[in-house]
């Protein structure tokens, strides 16, 4: 009987593309050719549904000198983030079972001394929460069905 666990594997794509895991501590993965620095960070808040669950998806990471270096620029300038939760060998960090991927805006964050929290709106979380001020780009609705009601910038 083989035990298994549960992590993330996080990317970040903006003016620079940032590639973090939570799992494999210390160590620098190599997952479908990219590699993923290891960043303790938890994700939470995430319930896929066809209209979205209108409410952001959360990403929390601890208030040090290698998140607070990239973290303002990723809310200000709206990064988009991609994290994926996989079931992982622990003896094996050459791959692992995707459960689920979530991609989204960086929308929000804020502080406190120990962590830092991005909040993460996906596209169907945008529309079905009718917010217009939710910035909408290519790369977040991807394949959805457009209407009169929705405009991409």
């Amino acid at each position: 009987m083989s035990t298994q666990a549960f992590g993330h594997y996080l990317q970040f794509k903006g003016g620079t593309t940032l590639n973090f895991q939570n799992y494999w501590v210390g160590d620098n993965i190599t997952y479908n050719g990219i590699t993923y620095s290891f960043l303790p960070f938890g994700f939470s808040g995430v319930t896929v549904t066809r209209s979205g669950d209108n409410q952001p998806a959360a990403l929390v990471f601890p208030n040090n000198q290698l998140s607070r270096g990239w973290i303002e620029t990723a809310v200000t300038s709206q990064w988009v983030a991609t994290c994926q939760t996989l079931l992982l060998e622990p003896d094996d960090n050459t791959g692992g079972r995707v459960l689920s991927s979530y991609t989204a805006q960086i929308v929000s964050g804020g502080w406190n001394e120990t962590s830092v929290e991005l909040r993460m709106a996906s596209v169907l979380d945008a529309v079905g929460a009718d917010l217009p001020r939710k910035r909408l780009t290519r790369q977040l609705v991807g394949k959805l069905p457009l209407t009169a009601f929705v405009s991409l910038r």
